[in-house]
């Protein structure tokens, strides 16, 4: 993970989606599960769009971080280029969420096709996404 490491050795790696160092961040964690990346996340009320529902556009940095993932703990250096979100279910604050990603299709040109989804407790998929990650250098 020499890309990732890159990013994080100075202590200064502030992302809103993964630091323990950013005070406001979501502080996400992603293990590989096969070809799944993984994570989960209980939104607090500080998280709520709707009264009782979490923003919707938190819910796409949830996916968008999760789609990274898969791709940087592959020693993938990316970022985003597009996204698409697919909102089917209201997302409960105060709830165990999990969070899945996956690729759809390897690298076209600098372009990686990826997939991911929020699921309830229940097994529910509540929202999809789709993006794509451009390859950078670093």
């Amino acid at each position: 993970m020499r890309y990732l490491n890159n990013l994080v050795k100075d202590g200064t790696h502030m992302c809103f989606g993964c630091s323990d160092k950013n005070p406001i961040g979501l502080k996400l964690k992603f293990k590989l599960d096969g070809d799944i990346c993984r994570s989960e996340f209980t939104a607090g009320d500080q998280h709520q769009g709707w009264n009782g529902y979490m923003h919707g556009g938190l819910i796409a940095s949830l996916l968008d971080e999760t789609m990274a993932w898969w791709l940087w703990l592959r020693d993938i250096p990316i970022m985003t280029a597009e996204m698409t979100t697919r909102y089917s279910l209201g997302v409960p604050v105060n709830t165990k969420l999990v969070l899945e990603s996956w690729c759809e299709s390897e690298k076209k040109g600098r372009l990686f096709d990826m997939a991911g989804r929020l699921l309830l407790p229940d097994g529910k998929v509540a929202v999809k996404a789709r993006a794509k990650f451009m390859k950078v250098d670093l």
